[in-house]
């Protein structure tokens, strides 16, 4: 099937104040931005106004979760980003699109938070699909999360939750599993 080579390494924003505008990316083995129709479901799912939400994207790859949250209003949203080609991109989408509520760190997402005590209302984790270190990460990003926080999950499989997050809302498209949780202080944690 042919593809039109000006349209690679690009994805569009479906919503909010910059809805329609387009970000680029870089290739990179295992970069795959979430799909349109799985943002759209997700942002249907979280509402399509953020205010007053922060918002971490803790595997931001081409920045578009975070960049979509952004969009739409949130108070603060916080990408983070090892791969440093990708943070590049990352921070020349930051500065075209002109949005001032977005910061972007090169740092693996272990040693984020491992270093801070900043706390988020939601959380997107859409590492790379062989990534599988899901026990550590529930470990430390419980220090992170606001009561009720919202914590959206992309994986090539189905993940097994902690008991401190419930599930919510589920999805599958392709070869992607998502899961909305929300994460409550009162249950048990690992």
């Amino acid at each position: 099937m042919y593809k039109n080579p000006n349209h690679r390494n690009r994805v569009r924003i479906i919503g909010g104040e910059c809805k329609s505008r387009i970000i680029t990316f870089p290739d990179i083995d295992g970069l795959r931005p979430t799909a349109d129709m799985v943002r759209e479901k997700l942002f249907n799912w979280l509402g399509q106004n953020l205010y007053g939400k922060s918002v971490l994207d803790l595997f931001s790859g081409s920045g578009v979760m975070g960049f979509e949250a952004a969009s739409r209003y949130a108070k603060h949203v916080v990408l983070i980003e090892k791969n440093r080609k990708a943070l590049t991109y990352i921070q020349n989408n930051i500065k075209e699109l002109k949005l001032n509520n977005l910061d972007a760190f090169c740092i693996d997402a272990f040693d984020y938070l491992q270093n801070n005590n900043n706390k988020f209302d939601i959380v997107l984790l859409d590492p790379p699909y062989a990534w599988n270190k899901w026990n550590e990460l529930w470990k430390l990003l419980t220090n992170h999360l606001n009561n009720d926080a919202e914590i959206y999950i992309e994986a090539a499989s189905h993940i097994e939750l902690p008991n401190n997050l419930i599930s919510i809302k589920q999805g599958k498209s392709g070869n992607s599993h998502f899961t909305l949780a929300r994460f409550t202080s009162e249950t048990i944690s690992l």
